[in-house]
């Protein structure tokens, strides 16, 4: 199939309309990717995918439908729109869908000046492969590691593509390259492992796999010899590595579809204290070189930074259209979808102030407390906020790291917890979601 992805489109909608749509979006993705493991400087898995797919909503009335499909033959679109519209008509009515209105739709319909595209060549099986074999011998450099279970490489391109009967037609291209590593210290029972990973939209800003495997296999070695500290209550610091899942349960609770079904902790936050009154969580989708960054959403509608808590304060929640109608509010412009779902609310780039103190300086503040590194499972309660994780790392006295901890539970509650963070200075902010390292205090560790 040699159709650009805005003509598959085109053929789409006409076919939507032609079988009886009064409305329709469409949204069409192009990618390939390839991925290679190393084990023993051998390679031990190489997998690679191309692809094309589309996913068509229509709209009757207040009915919808979706259906999806990877084989672009112009009559297969047209079997599937057929089969879309009837489905629409067997659909229950839906009073908040709807496409966006014309004079809403964004004016920049590309990526440009967001550098979401690497356009050097995709790099060949063998570089990928020479980046893994290079990552796992730095772990094994360090005399603590006793075997790498995993040492990876991989590349992708997509290209996405969103239009509309509504007058939208726009896409944009995307790159992603990373090198990861997973080193295991120790042997038998004592056996520990951990990781570092690195990923860029632009090869040039990956960082060595020596240095990715480097530190794998140093934060595997601190990890043995854990021990469990005792039951209690204590100061926790959930390091820069692991800290964005609070910011994450943050924006799960403002996210519009958990508020219009009020099933949402925060639900009755909005203009209220929800971090310390210094801190503010910004989301700029325009920022260049990072993975989150669009100029439109899934609607069409044009994107733009805002304050999602602004000096403390909860300032309103994450929406797409019909979530936005449900609560009586305008759209955020965060629709996201897939071509199988309608679309629904999703963040794009988020980031917390960013503190004074480093982390060593945090450490040193805590006295006696407990340094997260790694967090396993969860069990958060999305009406009360409840919170409750197992969680590894560090054991600190007198401000000092003194041991490896692992197998602990830590539970608290995500409303106070978050209204005493202190952050760090330690964010790194090429990441879609920056968060520096965060210490909360008073929260309950399950040990021994």
């Amino acid at each position: 199939m040699t159709n650009s992805l805005s003509r598959l489109s085109e053929i789409a909608l006409d076919a939507a309309l032609e079988a009886g749509a009064e409305a329709a979006d469409v949204i069409t993705l192009k990618g390939s990717s390839v991925s290679l493991d190393v084990r023993d400087g051998r390679l031990e898995q190489a997998e690679r995918s191309d692809g094309t797919d589309i996913g068509l909503r229509v709209l009757i009335g207040q009915r919808q439908a979706m259906v999806s499909s990877s084989d672009m033959r112009e009559a297969a679109l047209r079997e599937a729109a057929e089969r879309a519209v009837f489905m629409a008509r067997e659909a229950p009515e839906d009073p908040y869908i709807g496409l966006a209105d014309p004079d809403k739709l964004a004016g920049d319909r590309s990526a440009k000046g967001l550098e979401l595209f690497d356009p050097a060549p995709e790099p060949a099986p063998e570089q990928l492969q020479d980046d893994a074999r290079r990552a796992e011998a730095a772990a094994l450099e360090n005399k603590a590691i006793t075997q790498v279970q995993s040492a990876s490489a991989s590349y992708s391109s997509s290209e996405v593509h969103l239009a509309t009967t509504t007058g939208f037609s726009g896409g944009y291209k995307r790159t992603s390259r990373s090198v990861s590593c997973v080193a295991i210290a120790g042997e038998g029972l004592g056996m520990e492992r951990d990781y570092d990973a690195d990923g860029r939209i632009f090869a040039a800003d990956l960082r060595s796999p020596e240095e990715i495997g480097a530190l794998a296999a140093a934060r595997a070695a601190e990890r043995v010899k854990p021990q469990k500290p005792k039951t209690g209550a204590y100061p926790v610091l959930f390091d820069e590595r692991v800290s964005s899942t609070l910011l994450g349960h943050l924006l799960s609770a403002v996210n519009g579809a958990m508020i219009a079904r009020g099933s949402s902790w925060l639900r009755d936050a909005l203009g209220e204290d929800v971090l310390p009154a210094h801190l503010s969580v910004l989301e700029d989708p325009h920022r260049p070189r990072v993975s989150g960054s669009r100029r439109f959403d899934a609607e069409g509608l044009p994107t733009a930074p805002r304050h999602i808590v602004k000096d403390g304060v909860l300032q309103g929640w994450t929406l797409d259209l019909a979530n936005a109608r449900k609560l009586g509010l305008s759209s955020t412009a965060n629709a996201a979808r897939g071509t199988s779902s309608a679309p629904s609310p999703s963040v794009w780039n988020t980031s917390l102030t960013q503190g004074n103190s480093t982390r060593a300086e945090l450490i040193a503040q805590m006295g006696t407390g407990f340094l997260v590194t790694s967090l396993i499972g969860s069990t958060i309660n999305p009406n009360t906020g409840d919170y409750s994780r197992g969680a590894s790392g560090f054991w600190v006295e007198n401000g000092e790291i003194k041991h490896a901890v692992n197998e602990v539970t830590i539970a608290g509650n995500l409303r106070e917890m978050l209204r005493s963070i202190t952050p760090a200075n330690d964010a790194r902010t090429h990441l879609s979601r920056v968060v520096p390292s965060l210490l909360v205090e008073g929260l309950t560790l399950a040990g021994s």
